[in-house]
């Protein structure tokens, strides 16, 4: 049973990194006690490990980083539970196929172990990652993700300003050319909202709402509290 909180982003304005999903995080993990943090979405994967084994230790979790594994296929087969945090999707992904991971990582989620996917670490568990934010530094061997749920993210969705006067499209105009060619509902999660899934359950959680697209249907608003379990059918 899929086990999984895919998290809009790690920070939200005025608190600390991870605070606002501390609660989140501890009622996934549960009795789980240590994390087996994947770093690749960042260059310096040192420090992005060491803030992340910081954060996580005050709330009792020890952490391994998988940059630092022997055997990374084998420190995932045996992970309790993964993270994989923020920051450039193509870096992230392409590194996750690089080092064969991507099947690994899918079939451990699919026998149980939680997953917490933070900003990229959200874009990789839909079926592509065709629907981040960011900029193509690198060309992965395929835009396929690891295909935890059967829907797309936008993580750090932002909703259109009235009074800017930015001509370049906005998220929604972006979402809706994403399916003109592709079919799969996208979730905007603004930042502050997260997706907390549980076997055919799908709840968005945190302090503000999330936009839903479906391909040929008017983008739909939830939210805190909203059973979105359609998305899993």
């Amino acid at each position: 049973m899929h086990r999984v909180l895919l998290i809009s982003s790690s920070r939200v304005h005025g608190s600390g990194y991870l605070d606002h999903c501390e609660s989140e995080i501890r009622s996934l993990l549960g009795s789980v006690g240590q994390v087996l943090f994947v770093p690749f979405a960042l260059g310096d994967q040192p420090a992005y490990a060491e803030k992340v084994r910081e954060r996580l230790g005050r709330m009792g979790l020890a952490v391994n980083s998988l940059h630092e594994a022997r055997d990374p296929i084998a420190s995932l087969q045996q992970a309790e539970s993964i993270f994989i945090g923020g920051g450039n999707t193509f870096r992230l992904l392409d590194a996750l196929y690089r080092g064969r991971l991507v099947e690994t990582i899918r079939q451990r989620v699919e026998a149980g172990a939680p997953y917490m996917g933070s900003s990229a670490g959200s874009n990789v568990a839909g079926p592509t990652i065709k629907t981040t934010n960011d900029m193509p530094i690198v060309q992965p061997p395929s835009f396929d993700a690891l295909k935890l749920v059967p829907f797309n993210l936008n993580p750090h969705y932002l909703d259109p300003d009235p009074l800017t006067t930015h001509m370049g499209e906005t998220r929604e105009e972006r979402i809706r050319e994403f399916h003109e060619l592709n079919d799969p509902p996208v979730v905007g999660l603004r930042e502050g909202a997260m997706l907390r899934i549980e076997g055919k359950s799908a709840v968005l959680r945190g302090s503000v709402g999330a936009r839903l697209f479906v391909k040929g249907e008017p983008a739909r608003e939830f939210s805190p509290g909203a059973a979105l379990d359609f998305l899993l059918e």
